[in-house]
């Protein structure tokens, strides 16, 4: 098992059902463990802080977790 779908795993078992981000290389590995399952759903942006507003948003509106996954820039 890669660090990648350790990640993946750890998140679906902390019930995490959606992830808000957009792929680049720093975090394509991870992007290929979350694409593999059906458990989270990923939602995608166009800016780092776009996606942390969603991420609060959605924790605030469902009472669940919200999760930014960006790649390292520029």
């Amino acid at each position: 098992m890669s660090g990648a779908e350790m990640l993946i795993k750890a998140l679906r078992d902390q019930g995490v059902e959606v992830i808000f981000g957009y792929p680049g290389g720093a975090v394509l590995p991870i992007y290929d463990a979350l694409f593999q399952q059906n458990d989270i759903q990923h939602i995608l942006v166009r800016q780092e802080g776009g996606a942390v507003h969603a991420a609060e948003g959605y924790a605030r509106s469902t009472g669940k977790v919200g999760v930014v996954l960006v790649t390292s820039g520029p």
